[in-house]
């Protein structure tokens, strides 16, 4: 509501004045918006560390993410016959061999995204205009694996044109053997694989002489991880539960940035089993999401205060002080193992929509990709190519302090 003013014979003083209250009041008032685009942008990135298990999200901040999903973009309107109908394709895929999830424009080598917007233009899902502007599609995927990290429940959210009866089929055909898609469906106009997803879950493998308080860093058939040890490990890995700054555990955080606090709903070191007669463990944990190395950080530490390099009380101290180095383990034994919807699926189920993202239908096929196309990969490349040894060598370059 606009009030206006009106006097009789106004004087030149208060000309002066109103005019500066104007220009101040303008300024309030663009800094109010700017503020508030500054919210909405980081809102759902900072505020999930109040969330508490089982990760769902409150529905008005879903709603406000869809909003400014369906915002329209200025560059939308110059592609003419773009996609308008948004699908959830989900995913799994052997990441040996390529350079992460994300395509690197500056980078020339090979990278899952850049053999799935491949296929989507040669199945004519989108045009191949959109290839190299993905945000004219809204392309986003849920999870940002590093490389040669793996997925058995990667999702991307894009535009895709619907007049291919079986996409999944010609999709699949355009795809090398290490990547699969297990599902292309309709959802919402403004769901966003990556604010949409409540948590993701994680597991990764490596031999259990790398849980040894005592055993040499090699594989050895005879050697089987005791229980001690393994009791132990559970232990060291439960100081990560909970919220922590991770400033230590990516690159490129300093120790007072928010966005390095994420919250961690679970993680334990599951059961050894045993393949060529080598002992394996896999630690599996679960968080509302992972920044650059985090994971593979967040074991180098475990395995480092394992074999005795670091004291336990370091494990507080990575957290609190301000820079420190951390062993970076192996990327060959990360997987994405799930990613989470319940807050999206409830949504869907309230208004008895039938566009949830669900794994349950994918189980057999997830189950076979895992021993067909993953597991002998992160197993052999231990056994043959001694990839945890060689990295346990490396111990002796750091210092924690």
């Amino acid at each position: 509501m606009v009030t206006h003013y009106v006097t009789e014979g106004p004087s030149h003083h208060e000309d002066l004045t109103s005019s500066l209250h104007r220009k101040k009041m303008r300024k309030v008032t663009l800094l109010g918006l700017y503020s508030r685009r500054i919210c909405q942008k980081h809102f759902l990135r900072f505020s999930r560390s109040t969330v508490s298990y089982p990760y769902q999200r409150n529905d008005e901040n879903l709603k406000l993410a869809e909003e400014n999903e369906e915002k329209p973009q200025a560059f939308s309107e110059t592609i003419k016959g773009i996609p308008k109908k948004k699908h959830a394709i989900q995913m799994v895929y052997c990441g040996s061999g390529y350079y992460g999830m994300q395509i690197n424009n500056t980078i020339p080598f090979p990278t899952i995204e850049g053999q799935i917007v491949s296929a989507l233009v040669k199945a004519q899902c989108i045009p191949e205009i959109c290839s190299t502007n993905l945000k004219s599609v809204r392309f986003q995927r849920c999870a940002r694996t590093d490389k040669g990290v793996s997925a058995l429940a990667q999702v991307v959210s894009v535009r895709l044109f619907d007049h291919c009866e079986n996409p999944v089929e010609i999709i699949n055909s355009y795809l090398p053997p290490e990547i699969c898609v297990l599902g292309v469906k309709r959802v919402t106009k403004g769901f966003n694989a990556k604010l949409m997803c409540d948590a993701r879950s994680y597991s990764y493998t490596l031999p259990t002489f790398a849980l040894s308080r005592s055993a040499d860093s090699v594989p050895d058939s005879s050697f089987r991880l005791s229980r001690e040890d393994f009791y132990h490990v559970n232990k060291l890995l439960s100081f990560y539960k909970g919220t922590h700054s991770f400033h230590n555990f990516t690159k490129g955080k300093l120790s007072d940035d928010p966005s390095a606090r994420r919250h961690i709903y679970a993680i334990s070191c599951s059961e050894p089993f045993v393949r060529h007669g080598v002992e394996f463990a896999r630690i599996e944990i679960t968080g509302q999401s992972f920044m650059l190395h985090q994971i593979r950080k967040m074991v180098g530490l475990i395995v480092a205060v394992v074999k005795g390099v670091a004291a336990p009380e370091f494990l507080p101290l990575s957290m609190n002080i301000k820079k420190t180095n951390l062993p970076l383990a192996p990327a060959l034994g990360l997987v994405l193992e799930c990613t989470h919807f319940h807050s999206h699926n409830r949504r869907c189920q309230t208004s008895l929509s039938t566009r949830t993202i669900t794994w349950e239908e994918f189980l057999p096929t997830i189950t076979a990709f895992r021993e067909e196309k993953i597991m002998p990969v992160i197993i052999e490349g231990e056994l043959s190519d001694l990839s945890f040894s060689c990295w346990l060598q490396q111990f002796s370059g750091y210092t924690f302090l």
